[in-house]
């Protein structure tokens, strides 16, 4: 081929580059034009709460059957386990035979703002569990699971099964790089901390998406592409305002989380600690049910899995979702919902 040739071809090769990714970002803009003209809000009915703290609450969803205590993570708004009305793990669990709570976080006030995951596992959590009478089963949603890992460790005779929902563990089995890029923002963040006394939203949200840079431009550009007045597209909104409803995270808590967790892997060498007990799974003698989601990319299934290696009673699933979609997501009833409610029915 001649030169003058050659120059035809990589610049019909650059042209068509070109026109993929203004295809590309008119789809990104489409989608994110769509969700924000949306008519979607957010109507569920008020569930009672039994104790209070602070801001945080205890709710009561009612039911009968044995008691499940639901621990959200700190940096997310609880009511992603009871979205809307067709979207709730807490009522649906309530109308099939068991009696859930879930614990509300709540926003970190002064008190909190100082507080160290020691404050929340052995101090609030375990106030929280102590306000419902008798035995109860504990469960943990992402960072949530932690804690009530932890939790359960430290109270057997209370807790008689324990539920492991995306829980990361070892942080750096899919990537120790990433994990350690995390860690390394810590000092670029201390100022932000020593601010506010808190890691605020935002800077939380770009942490996230340093986690799966690609994701949010995927998951508008399909939007784009959906019809408006679907089940899935309203399930779609419903999720995003809650991930944009989020909750800055206590600096202590930020410091040990992104250093600790992320950048020396504490939790898998078993140099994790709550008021000096060592967080050991392997120690837990409790029936646990793990479910790790194969399309998990803040918790990918290589984190979450060594937790089902370690507990000798451990029923282990992998749904084909997401990490917010196997919660409650168009398909979360087949997902999650109903394998966590034959495991239960098994205990």
């Amino acid at each position: 081929m001649t030169e003058t040739g050659e120059a035809r071809t990589d610049a019909a090769g650059l042209a068509a580059l070109f026109e993929s990714v203004a295809a590309q970002d008119a789809a990104l803009i489409a989608g994110i034009a769509a969700y924000r003209r949306h008519h979607y809000q957010r109507d569920v009915l008020p569930v009672p709460a039994i104790w209070t703290e602070a801001e945080t609450e205890l709710l009561d969803y009612g039911g009968a059957g044995p008691k499940i205590l639901f621990v959200p993570s700190l940096v997310n708004r609880a009511y992603i386990l009871d979205l809307m009305p067709e979207a709730s793990f807490m009522r649906w669990l309530a109308a099939h035979g068991a009696h859930p709570y879930l614990l509300d976080w709540g926003w970190p006030g002064d008190v909190e703002r100082k507080f160290t995951l020691t404050d929340y596992i052995a101090g609030r959590l375990e106030r929280a569990i102590a306000a419902i009478p008798g035995p109860l089963i504990l469960a943990g949603y992402c960072m949530g699971g932690l804690l009530a890992l932890a939790a359960a460790l430290r109270h057997p005779g209370k807790i008689t099964a324990l539920a492991l929902l995306a829980t990361p563990w070892d942080f750096h089995a899919a990537g120790a790089a990433q994990s350690k890029q995390l860690a390394d923002t810590v000092p670029l963040l201390e100022p932000l901390m020593n601010f506010a006394g808190t890691l605020p939203i935002d800077a939380l949200q770009t942490l996230f998406t340093m986690i799966d840079p690609f994701g949010v431009g995927e998951k508008y550009r399909d939007f784009a592409a959906q019809d408006p007045v679907s089940a899935r597209a309203k399930r779609f909104v419903a999720m995003e305002d809650w991930l944009a409803d989020g909750v800055p995270l206590a600096a202590p808590v930020a410091r040990e989380t992104l250093s600790g967790w992320y950048g020396a892997n504490s939790p898998a060498r078993g140099a994790w600690r709550i008021a000096g007990l060592a967080v050991d799974p392997a120690a837990l003698a409790l029936p646990c049910f793990i479910a790790a989601p194969a399309r998990d990319r803040l918790v990918p299934p290589e984190s979450a899995r060594p937790l089902a290696q370690k507990i000798s009673n451990a029923t282990y699933v992998e749904p084909g979702a997401g990490h917010i979609g196997m919660i409650a997501g168009t398909h979360a009833q087949s997902a999650l919902w109903e394998p966590f409610k034959a495991w239960l029915d098994g205990l």
